[in-house]
């Protein structure tokens, strides 16, 4: 499985308001916005903003000021905002921790900011996660203390842990 990009969560920010590049950058470092669920380095951040742009999902535009150097803004495309809004609902997403971790945290940032509901992005994920844990369970064999039965162990208290944390997000959700 590919490693999470910032893509989706870039756009998203780009659909609630255009902005530049460093000010895209200081949400990323923001540990109460996305600072404890990405670290994005400056090039990557204007990597990831030129592959959106080849795409055709976002646009540069550039920003002139009498006391700052010239800055590309960047805008969403409509392409762009279909696509962050088949990322934000999608019925399916991947129950992997590391998924849960990165882009189910981003996609409620983005529902946040966006004022979108949280419920079904919080439900299709807990439908994820349940659908994963009860498969680890279907294969858990309580007599073998193998390496390999304590690593299936962690992962299903890991998906145990995540479905709780789940549960109380439903009780906060907006």
């Amino acid at each position: 499985m590919s490693q999470p990009t910032p893509d989706e969560t870039l756009l998203g920010l780009l659909t609630h308001q255009p902005q530049h590049g460093y000010q895209l950058l200081e949400t990323f470092e923001d540990v109460q916005a996305l600072g404890r669920v990405w670290k994005l380095s400056t090039s990557q951040l204007y990597a990831v903003l030129k592959r959106l742009q080849n795409q055709g999902f976002i646009t540069g535009e550039e920003a002139y000021s009498i006391d700052a150097p010239p800055r590309t803004v960047y805008h969403i495309t409509s392409n762009g905002e279909a696509y962050v809004k088949a990322w934000l609902w999608e019925n399916h997403p991947s129950p992997s921790v590391r998924r849960v971790r990165v882009e189910f945290l981003s996609r409620l940032y983005i529902a946040r900011l966006l004022n979108f509901s949280q419920a079904d992005i919080i439900r299709h994920q807990k439908v994820s996660c349940l659908a994963k844990r009860d498969a680890l369970l279907a294969q858990q064999d309580f007599t073998d203390d193998s390496i390999g039965s304590q690593a299936l162990a962690l992962e299903i208290t890991q998906f145990e842990s995540i479905l709780a944390w789940i549960a109380h997000l439903e009780h906060i959700a907006i």
